[in-house]
Formats: structure tokens, sequence, C-alpha cells
């Protein structure tokens, strides 16, 4: 006869490991996405994608999306990541601000992609003194708002009102 408590650890064990693969997989399977849409514009190799807020539109040129990322590096290094990656891929920055927080604005083939890094705290950084970053990348393609003010032609006596 079986042992509950070996039966019980064995069931959890599946089920914490399975979870585990189909992140990785995720992962894996996003990064793909990711660098054939956006494929020259660096990703640090350690940044990890955060699935919800993760929004991509397009293909090839006229990708326009947001995508979320966290990294285990400071935002400092990540600046210095962009500021070195960035180049070796013709996007040209054409704006930043850099604090605590970090905003840089690139342009290159008529996209304009924004990167804002800001720090996150995680217990391990609490313990040695360091922290990671979260990283927010917005591309936009000019060709991807087509109509300016969609609500030009808006009949507002046809909606319904507001409580």
């Amino acid at each position: 006869m079986i042992n509950k408590n070996f039966l019980t650890s064995f069931i959890a064990l599946l089920i914490f490991s399975g979870c585990a693969i189909i992140t990785d997989e995720y992962q894996a399977n996003q990064r793909k996405v990711i660098a054939f849409l956006l494929e020259d514009l660096p990703l640090p190799e350690d940044a990890e994608i955060i699935k919800a807020p993760t929004v991509l539109l397009g293909t090839g040129e006229s990708i326009s999306g947001r995508i979320i990322l966290t990294s285990g590096y400071s935002p400092a290094e990540n600046l210095i990541f962009y500021g070195t990656e960035t180049l070796s891929t013709g996007w040209q920055l054409i704006s930043s601000k850099v604090g605590e927080e970090v905003t840089l604005v690139y342009a290159k083939s008529g996209r304009f992609a924004t990167i804002y890094i800001s720090p996150r705290d995680t217990v391990a950084g609490f313990i040695a003194g360091d922290y990671g970053s979260d990283i927010d990348i917005s591309v936009v393609h000019p060709d991807a708002i087509g109509v300016q003010n969609p609500y030009e032609e808006l009949n507002y006596e046809s909606l319904p009102e507001s409580p």
C-alpha cells in the first residue's frame, strides 16, 4: 500500500512542475513571437514577459503594441543595455529622461519605441541592497492610426445616457 504522504507529495510535485513547464514554454513562445515581430528591438536576456498586459498588433514594419517585461537588472543596468544595444540595430535616441525611473524614446524607419524602466523591489534585492526593473515598451508605427478622430461622426443623441 502506498503511503498517503508520499502520494500527496507526488501529486503536488506533478502539479507544480507542470506549472513551471507551462510558464517556461510560454516565455519561449512569446520570445519567438516578439523576436519575429520586433526583430530589430533588443530585449534584455534575463527579461521575462508579463502575459496579461502585453499586446502586439500588426506584422513586420507595421507593428504596434505594448510589451511588459520584468528584469533582474537595475534600471541603470538596463539603461546601459539599451544605450548600447539599440545603436547596433539602427534605432536612434530622440528623447530621454533619466532619474530613479528612465524613459527612452527611439525612432527607426518611421516607427517610435518608448521604453519606460522603473525599479522593482524584490525580497532578494532588499537583502542584497539591489533591485530589478519593470520595463514597459510601446512601439507605434505611423500607419497604425488611420483615422485621427474616430469620434467625429459619432451621433451623441443615439448613445445611452449614463446613470
